[in-house]
């Protein structure tokens, strides 16, 4: 996702860790400006419960709800514009590690509502920082909650490449250990909101950090970042996304992203 400001050292180099968010950069060569339509087949959450599942058969045209992510990258946005684009939803970037928060969430967050965008928070784990407990209760302080009002979507696990040393992009963490700690993550967000958290990864990340573990799948909606110009591979455990980054710039502020539905479908699955 946009970077938000110049890195600190990272944990690894003996400093507090407070880097926003991007995608492995070797999944952005070649494809930057790219825009690639998701094709969709329709996806709907079960309500009631964090069990997902997919419709039996696809909309004859593909629906195209578009979307996007923001960061403090992008300061203060102009959210009419943006829904005049053709934004109908946006994730805002809430938190990173256990020291940084987003100066812009308020405008952002508030703002697109105003606007009548379907909005979430978005957390970028670091998981040599502290415990995914304690990265989830700092996030659900400071932005991350949610409400069954239609209008907010559940919050969002940013877990991907370590932005601090791509020659360890795994954190210097066993594939268990990163298991473990999403799911701390995931049960705190749980425990404080009623919902599972969205996950959003590249299908690079999670096979290769956590050995393809497929114990999410069933429960947790994917945000999937996938560049290139036709669908990808899907991380172990999912099959479907719901949410897809297909570019870190374009019409709307901030990264590209498709819903994969409509918006009874989203303002659903924003209710819970």
């Amino acid at each position: 996702m946009a970077r938000d400001h110049q890195p600190l050292h990272s944990p690894d180099h003996s400093a507090t860790a407070t880097h926003p968010s991007y995608l492995d950069r070797r999944d952005r060569r070649d494809r930057r400006g790219r825009r690639a339509l998701l094709a969709v087949s329709v996806v709907a959450a079960t309500l009631g419960t964090t069990t997902l599942a997919a419709a039996p058969t696809a909309l004859a045209a593909p629906i195209r709800l578009r979307g996007h992510d923001v960061s403090a990258h992008q300061k203060n946005v102009d959210w009419h514009s943006a829904r005049a684009k053709g934004a109908r939803f946006v994730y805002v970037k809430a938190t990173e590690a256990l020291s940084y928060r987003n100066p812009y969430f308020r405008q952002q967050y508030n703002g697109s509502r105003r606007a009548g965008l379907v909005r979430g928070a978005y957390h970028f784990a670091v998981p040599t920082a502290s415990s995914g407990t304690a990265q989830a209760r700092y996030f659900l302080r400071n932005g991350g909650r949610w409400s069954a009002d239609g209008w907010t979507l559940p919050p969002a696990l940013d877990i991907e490449h370590n932005p601090y040393n791509r020659k360890n992009p795994c954190f210097g963490m066993s594939r268990a250990a990163l298991v473990r700690w999403i799911g701390a993550f995931s049960r705190e967000v749980r425990r404080g909101t009623g919902r599972t958290p969205v996950i959003y990864t590249t299908a690079r990340w999670w096979n290769g950090c956590t050995g393809g573990n497929r114990s999410f799948g069933r429960t947790h909606p994917l945000w999937l970042a996938d560049w290139h110009g036709a669908a990808g591979p899907l991380p172990a455990g999912w099959s479907f996304v719901s949410f897809r980054q297909y570019a870190d710039d374009g019409a709307l502020p901030g990264d590209q992203n498709r819903w994969n539905g409509s918006v009874a479908q989203l303002k659903r699955f924003a209710r819970g």
